[in-house]
């Protein structure tokens, strides 16, 4: 692989100036969600802003690689080992300090929390209703989770998020568009399928498919699997009337310190809500309430942007998935509402030396690591077949919310994810994907037909990290084509596109995403 040094040499050596694409049918209406608060930026110069923009700019001749697109993380790229452990690497950018730092983090990751009281100190707290005991049960091998196989298997890294509509004072004034929701009265926000001894679990995921064919050019025949799913077995009484539930499985872990890298404002540059350039996509981003920093930002993570940060976004999950608590989530009980009074008087693990269940200098070691989990390099990046693929990538649309590439902040005391050309394959807003893919449930501002567009970086590799090849919020699709087949909404066109093509490029097409 080309070195940093000589990566940043070629990208900034004498290119043309050219100005940020940016749509300015409307003044830009997110200012306040522009300025990063949780990194320690070095604004760039108007030089190198216009150097980007040449970077940046779409591929006209699709006969050779572009520069660096096989450094899917940059200079943090790290090399695919082949096995299972691909998406387990620390960021080739990591010093020898910070991968220490990074082994600490993975400890914590891995580490199967206890129930209280224990002996184990540090490691009690788990529930009393959870998930699962720790992260990588649910990110198994930093990778995608699945639905359960069959009704034997359990649904250990997919779960239900359920909430029912909220009232006018439920909302966030201080964002525009906000879709007010609440907790379910008994059940909270997500649904837990295990409970501790003398705990009822709350429900068993219970997912019914019926297959669906499509008709494909050429004469194929696509079979597609449409989930109808229910919370059986519920242990606390009936869900409220207007519970609105939504499948989740957990996706996979590698480069969201290099997402969290990313200006803001190059993030809200793609977005046109209003469709103003015609082209049918409408991207929106999803604006949500920082606890840490207690003020509107710009969503990132999360199935449909739901979290500002990585920070957020774990000590979110100890609480829901694990039933930890944290400074941010200080709950003892988790996601235990005040009708499960048995969860919430139950011991807990807060109160000792720690604080919390997981106290802050556990939290952020967590945080570097999931922060720093590396990107595999890309394979086959020369293969015609594969350069034939991206070609049609770009000629149907696909890159309109599959953004290709993006350079990071430079940034102070952060130097893993500084100013790296990367190719996540996402523009991180919300879409409406249909029908189809809608589980009706608001989360922010996004509606219940609208998702972020999901990074493509590693998605080729699923198989090896995985196990399986299960795609889309809740492993419904079981192939790459599956996935492109269940796109509607705004996606509709480039779906019907695909299906109308030549089975040859077809193959080139899903040859293409293959190598990401």
């Amino acid at each position: 692989m080309p070195s940093l040094r000589h990566a940043l040499l070629i990208l900034f050596s004498a290119l043309p100036a050219a100005a940020i694409a940016q749509n300015t049918a409307e003044p830009f209406p997110w200012a306040k969600v522009q300025d990063d608060p949780h990194l320690s930026v070095v604004p760039r110069s108007a030089s190198e802003a216009a150097r980007i923009a040449k970077v940046l700019t779409s591929p006209d001749d699709f006969s050779a690689p572009q520069r660096f697109e096989e450094l899917s993380g940059g200079a943090a790229t790290v090399r695919n080992t082949g096995d299972a452990n691909a998406f387990s690497q620390p960021s080739k950018t990591v010093d020898f300090e910070g991968e220490l730092t990074f082994k600490l983090g993975n400890g914590l990751f891995r580490k199967l929390w206890v129930s209280s009281p224990s002996s184990t100190l540090a490691s009690d707290g788990l529930g009393p209703l959870f998930n699962a005991r720790s992260c990588q049960r649910c990110h198994l091998k930093d990778g995608r989770g699945h639905p359960p196989e069959s009704a034997e298997d359990n649904s250990v890294s997919m779960f239900l998020r359920v909430s029912v509509p909220g009232g006018s004072e439920d909302g966030i004034d201080e964002i525009e568009g906000y879709l007010a929701t609440r907790p379910e009265p008994t059940y909270g926000g997500q649904m837990q399928d295990f409970g501790l001894p003398g705990q009822r679990a709350e429900y068993r995921l219970d997912i019914q498919y019926d297959e669906v064919e499509i008709a494909l050019a050429g004469g194929e025949i696509a079979s597609l699997r449409r989930p109808t799913y229910a919370a059986a077995e519920l242990g606390y009484g009936p869900l409220h009337p207007d519970a609105m539930l939504s499948p989740r499985v957990a996706p996979q872990m590698i480069g969201l310190g290099l997402l969290e890298a990313i200006p803001a404002a190059d993030i809200l540059a793609s977005a046109d809500p209003k469709d103003r350039d015609g082209d049918g996509i409408s991207g929106r981003p999803n604006i949500v309430w920082s606890r840490e920093f207690d003020r509107p930002m710009l969503g990132r993570f999360g199935l449909k942007a739901g979290m500002p940060t990585i920070r957020e976004q774990s000590a979110a999950a100890f609480s829901g998935d694990v039933g930890i608590s944290s400074t941010l989530y200080p709950d003892a009980w988790g996601d235990c509402t005040e009708a499960q009074g048995d969860c919430r008087s139950a011991p807990h693990g807060d109160g000792d030396i720690r604080g919390a269940e997981i106290d802050d200098e556990a939290l952020d070691l967590v945080t570097f690591y999931s922060r720093n989990l590396g990107v595999p390099a890309r394979r086959d990046v020369a293969d015609p077949e594969v350069l034939r693929g991206k070609r049609l990538f770009h000629e149907l649309g696909c890159a309109s919310c599959h953004r290709p590439s993006f350079v990071t902040h430079r940034l102070d005391g952060q130097p893993e994810q500084s100013f790296q050309l990367i190719w996540p394959y996402t523009d991180m807003l919300l879409h409406d994907m249909g029908e189809g893919l809608a589980d009706h449930r608001p989360e922010a501002r996004a509606t219940g037909r609208e998702w972020r567009t999901p990074p493509l970086w590693g998605i080729g590799l699923t198989e090896q990290v995985s196990g399986h090849s299960y795609f889309l919020h809740d492993g419904r699709a079981r192939s790459l084509l599956e996935a492109v087949l269940w796109h509607g909404g705004e996606a509709e066109a480039q779906r019907d596109a695909v299906i109308a093509l030549p089975q040859d490029e077809r193959a080139a097409l899903i040859r293409f995403l293959e190598s990401l």
